[in-house]
């Protein structure tokens, strides 16, 4: 598509927003780093867990410059961004230790400064400055739409809600649009109610027994202060990719109120927050993908694949930092790798390497860093051996949450549990290759699926003496990835 006279100003305003914030840097350097992911990937506790890291002095054997003790502290300052909600990050701290439950999910965007005062290799003192700045992941399944037109996302969307376990989730939308005729005149209602229908859609195909991934506009799930509005009343509808609507019709109504959308919500956050990121982190929550089945998995594999599209990589040069911004280091990590047996964790690496290669690929072919993690940034579970029938099988322990079932027996929160959670295949291409790869909850009863990882609460930790350290799993090595490059 050509590019558009609001994409040209965007540009324009990139650039003058780039060249700022190189001249800030050249006085205080700073990385701004994107933390994102899907619902429930884990977003919230992994930067509240970072952040206690540092400012607690955390177990990090492998991010070098706090194992050597370069790093000589770490403090909070206030954010940069005056209009950003700041993350909050001393009540989410007391919700995993004090409460120990998981704080609620990421449902708009947030900033945290962090000031880190340490010693160069070459012994000089320095302050780096880590902007953090949590998004919602649905949040990057939008920017695609800035190149495509109404009808052109209107048939993606319908082809998508008729395949798989979509087809019946979408059937009471897809009642209402064989009553509508898009080239009627525009009728409110009519595009309300479509609106709806759409939105219950999308919100089922978000439950765990489906846990899809695929879910584009971000906002319809998470609409906040627009809520009602216009810009969020819209929905796709069967007409033709390259037709034109006719005026006043319910067709042009919709094409405008989508339009609409991309101006209020898609533009702002590209120009805003997410052209402006220098590393990047992807959080993925595969394991609920496993539970559910096969066409969860690869709906999955094409979000990651359009939420890595979308970003602008590339090796830093004096010139992409002074005019264009590029994210020269990405990380994709594997959450709640505590849910399995350390034994399994390679394999969930190797999982998700596979899901993510081409886009890591070509992030690499551009010069920018990529890696691969199975990590924890909280830990839950301890790990044992457990005799069962003559055999000794790698276990878990840990406190399911209330209302996980397992074994026919429902826990009520309180009380530990070791489970055995399997292996994962030697293989990852076994768990795409076709159809019926594996049995999940979006096709088969409870009790006959192959996968069912428990959700589990935080862990009780002992604050006779002051504020504990969190356990985790490979938290250091993913911050020795991110920034320790910043710290030498």
């Amino acid at each position: 598509m050509a590019p558009s006279l609001s994409g040209i100003l965007d540009d324009l305003t990139l650039s003058a927003r780039a060249l700022a914030d190189y001249s800030e840097s050249l006085f205080n350097p700073t990385v701004r780093l994107g933390v994102t992911g899907l619902s429930r990937a884990g977003k919230t506790v992994f930067i509240t867990a970072l952040v206690h890291g540092f400012l607690r002095g955390g177990r990090f054997p492998v991010f070098e410059s706090l194992s050597s003790g370069r790093i000589a502290r770490a403090r909070l300052a206030p954010q940069p961004d005056d209009g950003i909600p700041r993350f909050a990050y001393e009540a989410h701290l007391r919700t995993l230790i004090e409460e120990r439950l998981w704080p609620q999910s990421t449902t708009d965007i947030s900033e945290l400064r962090l000031a880190i005062d340490y010693q160069r290799e070459n012994g000089a003192m320095r302050t780096l400055t880590l902007d953090i700045v949590d998004y919602p992941g649905e949040w990057l399944l939008d920017l695609p739409l800035l190149h495509k037109s109404y009808e052109q996302w209107s048939a993606e969307s319908l082809k998508l809600s008729r395949q798989g376990p979509r087809t019946a989730l979408a059937a009471p939308w897809h009642a209402h649009l064989k009553s509508l005729n898009a080239i009627d005149l525009a009728n409110e209602a009519a595009a309300v109610t479509a609106a709806k229908l759409f939105t219950d859609y999308l919100r089922a195909c978000r439950q765990e027994q489906f846990a899809m991934s695929l879910l584009p506009p971000g906002r319809f799930l998470m609409p906040g202060a627009l809520e009602n509005s216009p810009a969020l009343t819209f929905s796709p509808l069967d007409v033709p990719e390259d037709g034109t609507p006719p005026a006043d019709s319910l067709w042009a109504m919709m094409r405008r109120r989508y339009e609409s959308y991309k101006d209020i919500v898609v533009r702002p956050f590209f120009r805003d927050h997410f052209a402006r990121l220098d590393r990047q982190i992807v959080l993925v929550d595969a394991l609920a993908a496993f539970n559910a089945g096969p066409e969860a998995l690869r709906d999955l594999e094409g979000a990651l694949a359009g939420i890595l599209d979308c970003f602008n990589t590339g090796r830093r040069t004096l010139f992409s930092m002074m005019f264009r911004p590029r994210i020269d280091r990405i990380l994709f990590a594997a959450t709640k790798a505590d849910h399995l047996h350390r034994t399994s964790h390679d394999r969930l690496e190797a999982i998700l390497r596979r899901m993510v290669d081409r886009a890591a690929s070509h992030a690499e072919f551009t010069g920018a860093a990529t890696d691969v993690v199975a990590l924890a940034a909280v830990r839950a579970t301890r790990e044992a051996s457990v005799a069962h029938h003559g055999e000794t099988l790698p276990s878990i322990i840990g406190t399911p949450m209330p209302g996980e079932i397992s074994g026919g027996e429902t826990f009520d929160g309180d009380s530990e549990a070791a489970t055995f959670p399997g292996d994962l295949p030697d293989t990852p291409d076994d768990l795409f290759g076709r159809d019926g790869a594996f049995k999940g909850s979006s096709s088969a009863p409870p009790g006959e699926t192959d996968f069912r990882f428990l959700r589990f609460r935080p862990p009780r930790l002992d604050t006779a003496q002051g504020e504990p350290a969190l356990p985790h799993i490979r938290l250091d090595r993913a911050l020795q990835f991110l920034i320790g490059d910043k710290l030498q």
